[in-house]
């Protein structure tokens, strides 16, 4: 019998909320809700009773054409929570709808939310269409990042058909402090300019929004180039309350790990934590 989430003309309709909340000295995920294929399993706490650890997980494996997944996340007032997923989102070949995916988040005052996914691949032929809304409160942190491979360069496929959209919104206390808008359609000159990806299939970007951004931290992360023989090229910049850095190339493996390498020295210095990869990682 068909799952109420799902139909075969329309795909799925996948739903998540989580709220975590601090409890003395603890962060505990403390509201669960979800709709269709799109959870959560046991919440971890590797560095102690401060950091709430939650692995995301779509079991279809892949996202298809019509197919809608809502991600919302509370973060309340003192929590920590930090979000990874378990392996590679992969977006399928349609002929028909897009697929799409949102996440919307609130951080409260004191409250650190840290999204650190896998990489997004985006098949030929998929028509993909992601969205980003984050509001913080007061002095609430939020770091994350996205790493975005147009065809699976693997197996040798490009991005000759399809199209790719992307939003993102970063919000502190009602005033929008960062935005960006990104849409690659299959052979737009985009594709191959010098001020787009300039032949290059992947593309990434590391987000920090902070009230302050010292500048002994971007001169430490300036400092922390990304190599140039490993496959891709990056820069990093500056705005107020936010720090970003993009990278574009030919390896989403470089990438990521540039973006550790940035988001172990950005944690500690804006939280106090060392930053302790999720182990998930190494799986």
């Amino acid at each position: 019998m068909p799952h109420p989430a799902h139909s075969a003309a329309q795909g799925w309709d996948a739903r998540l909320a989580l709220r975590f909340a601090r409890r003395d000295e603890r962060t505990v995920l403390v509201e669960r809700a979800h709709r269709g294929p799109l959870v959560v399993q046991k919440t971890l706490q590797p560095e102690g009773p401060g950091v709430c650890q939650a692995i995301v997980v779509h079991p279809p494996g892949g996202i298809a054409g019509g197919d809608r997944l809502a991600l919302a996340i509370d973060v309340e007032r003192d929590a920590h929570a930090q979000l990874t997923t378990p392996g590679a989102a992969k977006w399928y070949r349609t002929t028909g709808a897009f697929a799409r995916q949102s996440l919307t988040a609130r951080v409260g005052a004191g409250a650190t939310l840290e999204w650190l996914p896998h990489e997004t691949i985006v098949f030929d032929g998929a028509r993909a269409e992601l969205s980003t809304v984050v509001e913080l409160s007061g002095d609430g942190l939020f770091v994350g990042w996205d790493v975005v491979s147009l065809g699976r360069t693997a197996s040798g496929e490009g991005f000759a058909n399809g199209v790719y959209r992307q939003r993102t919104e970063l919000v502190r206390d009602g005033a929008l402090i960062w935005a960006e808008r990104t849409a690659i359609a299959a052979g737009s000159p985009l594709l191959a300019s010098p001020v787009g990806l300039y032949g290059s299939p992947m593309f990434g970007t590391f987000a920090v929004a902070a009230p302050v951004i010292a500048d002994d931290l971007l001169a430490a992360c300036r400092g922390a180039a990304p190599d140039a023989g490993g496959g891709i090229v990056g820069a990093l910049t500056r705005v107020p309350g936010v720090l970003v850095a993009r990278c574009r190339g030919n390896s989403p493996e470089a990438a990521r790990a540039w973006f550790t390498a940035l988001w172990t020295l950005v944690r500690p210095a804006l939280t106090g934590r060392p930053a302790v990869p999720p182990r998930i990682w190494n799986t």
